[in-house]
């Protein structure tokens, strides 16, 4: 996604099926944060620093969300395993990593997203994104940093 572009709105089901419209979170800042899979060291570290830095994001006026193509009853499983309480683990299972498409991050030859992070501003605007080495975390503080400049 490049810088300034308007985050492309979708509604996906979060680990307990309720839905989750981007744009019902204009107003206020958004981490998408696009994983490969659940059950997968490094995807439960990048969602499990999600679920640490909550209550900053909040004071930030910032929520985040965890994005995979991981079915709802999947993600449901995972995040109660991972004790995740507050973050909305978001499933893009159907049609098949449609929403990792339309931010340009779904890798065909594997199936999956690509592990990256996408700030928006309070106008749905992508103020940050950044792709990451599957093997590798995201780096949370460049993220809060991202958040907190906020342009």
């Amino acid at each position: 996604m490049a810088i300034g572009a308007t985050a492309p709105d979708f509604t996906l089901k979060d680990q307990d099926g309720k839905p989750v419209t981007l744009s019902n979170f204009r107003g206020k800042k958004v981490v998408l944060s696009f994983h490969p899979l659940a059950w997968t060291n490094v995807c439960q570290e990048q969602m499990l620093s999600l679920e640490r830095n909550f209550q900053k994001l909040a004071e930030m006026n910032a929520v985040a969300f965890g994005i995979s193509i991981d079915t709802v009853p999947t993600k449901n499983t995972w995040a109660k395993s991972l004790g995740i309480k507050n973050t909305r683990l978001l499933s893009d299972f159907w049609p098949h990593g449609e929403v990792s498409r339309r931010y340009g991050l779904f890798i065909e030859a594997e199936g999956f997203a690509q592990r990256a992070n996408v700030v928006l501003n309070e106008q749905g605007k992508v103020i940050f994104a950044k792709e990451y080495k599957i093997d590798h975390a995201p780096d949370m503080d460049e993220v809060l940093a991202a958040v907190a400049r906020g342009k």
